[in-house]
């Protein structure tokens, strides 16, 4: 007995690896057989649209759990896992996605970015939305926010889609789909950009509606600056159609007889009522600035900048809006700028006859009355007759050799005295200025064609 126990005592220590190798064996085969029937699983699983899906096999029994968008879909994937060959039991953790009453579905746009929010249907549908915005905004942040839900209206990608093309067209709001209800406020981007918006929500799938639209126009504006320095007329902004374009533009080529008209000036919708009537007189005001600005916004006119003189300065403050149509708005900020310094006679003369050979003084046809286009000339005369306080001035007054020769005589007086009145309300003295006129006798060209006869009506400024 004595000697079995010691025989049994050498041999029983090398059961031990024994043991450890079958149960290394034994898991190696369970985890073998596991990760199997998890891969064949999901395979069975892969053309099934689930959310948050989560496949644990134990031995030969496994656990499915995910978030299924109808009845008919989550007992199907459960029977997809239910039959791969090799599962014993399925533990049945599905449940369905929650549905949502009301279905809302929302984009937000601000300075920096986009913000999808509320729900989509499937994941299909929360891709597509947010890939769009990344798409077709410009490199916009696009903040994806939405959550996965039951109820959507049909045709909901079809709406979103579209109704997502319209931000891009925001500066700023936000547009909501209530189930088939359609919600949009904000600031368009750029004018005619709220017209935009109303014509492709006409495009919306049969059964949805517009419940609120207050999509705003940004500030309908128009601007001019006079560049002294770079002697330019810059005009930007918008103007309501091609017909008014050419006019305003026309317009500013009268007013401002020695500028180059810059046109960087746009047709947009928007323009409120009696655009053109406001800005023409207001173009007139600024042509009589040494430097200035004009700005336009909706019915609202500002004008600054610097007045050659002190009456002239008055005057423009006094007269801005008299012009204007009813309803609209102005403000003017002019002071004067510094006065020159004097110059004597022979300098005087240069300057005259350089201004009066970049513009003329412009009169109704067949009268003496100063057309209102010429002030900002006039000004100009008139700063530098101030210039040489000590010298006396012919104002020399010409016609054309057209109708009678006693006529055009009387007419280059009366046009010659006009502008010495003009002078004069301005407040220099009336002893300095000699109105004569000379008809057609001093013709400056031949009378022959119109580009002559318009050479030959003009306003001289003779310094003796």
């Amino acid at each position: 007995m004595h000697g079995l126990f010691k025989w049994s005592s050498k041999w029983w220590p090398g059961v031990i690896p024994l043991v450890v190798l079958w149960g290394i064996a034994a898991w190696t085969s369970t985890a073998t057989v596991e990760a199997d029937l998890a891969a064949r699983s999901n395979a069975a699983l892969k053309d099934t649209v689930l959310d948050k899906r989560r496949i644990g096999v134990d031995g030969r029994d496994v656990t499915f759990a995910a978030n299924a968008f109808s009845e008919d879909g989550r007992l199907s994937a459960v029977a997809s896992v239910e039959a791969v060959p090799g599962v014993r039991l399925v533990n049945d953790e599905t449940r369905l996605v929650p549905e949502a009453k009301p279905f809302v579905w929302s984009a937000e746009r601000d300075v920096v970015r986009v913000t999808l929010g509320g729900n989509a249907p499937l994941p299909s549908s929360k891709s597509k939305l947010a890939e769009a915005a990344k798409a077709n905004l410009g490199g916009v942040e696009v903040v994806d926010q939405m959550a996965l839900a039951r109820g959507a209206p049909s045709r909901f990608d079809t709406a979103a889609l579209l109704l997502l093309d319209q931000i891009g067209k925001l500066k700023e709001g936000k547009i909501t789909l209530t189930d088939n209800k359609v919600n949009l406020a904000g600031m368009a981007r750029e004018l005619g950009g709220r017209e935009a918006v109303a014509a492709a929500l006409k495009n919306l799938p049969e059964g949805y509606s517009i419940a609120a639209n207050d999509i705003k126009a940004p500030p309908y504006v128009f601007q001019a600056y006079k560049d002294p320095v770079a002697v330019t007329l810059t005009l930007t902004g918008y103007v309501p159609d091609n017909n008014v374009h050419a006019a305003l533009v026309a317009a500013a080529g009268r007013k401002f007889f020695s500028e180059k008209v810059v046109d960087n000036l746009k047709a947009s919708l928007g323009a409120p009522s009696g655009f053109a009537a406001a800005v023409v007189p207001a173009l007139g005001a600024l042509s009589r600035l040494s430097t200035g600005t004009l700005v336009v916004s909706d019915r609202e006119v500002k004008l600054s900048g610097d007045a050659l003189y002190d009456a002239a300065a008055g005057q423009i403050r006094d007269g801005l809006g008299k012009d204007f149509p009813q309803g609209w708005q102005y403000k003017a900020e002019v002071t004067v700028k510094p006065a020159a310094a004097p110059v004597d006679p022979t300098v005087c003369q240069q300057l005259f006859s350089e201004i009066l050979s970049k513009g003329k003084i412009r009169f109704e046809s067949g009268k003496a009355d100063i057309v209102a286009d010429s002030a900002g000339l006039l000004d100009r005369l008139i700063e530098t007759a101030m210039r040489c306080p000590n010298a006396t001035i012919e104002v020399a007054g010409h016609t054309d050799s057209d109708g009678e020769e006693a006529a055009n005589q009387a007419l280059s007086e009366r046009r010659a005295q006009a502008v010495v009145d003009y002078l004069v309300r301005a407040g220099l003295p009336a002893n300095r200025f000699t109105p004569i006129g000379y008809g057609s006798t001093q013709p400056l060209a031949g009378n022959e064609n119109e580009d002559g006869k318009a050479q030959n009506r003009r306003i001289e400024f003779v310094v003796k």
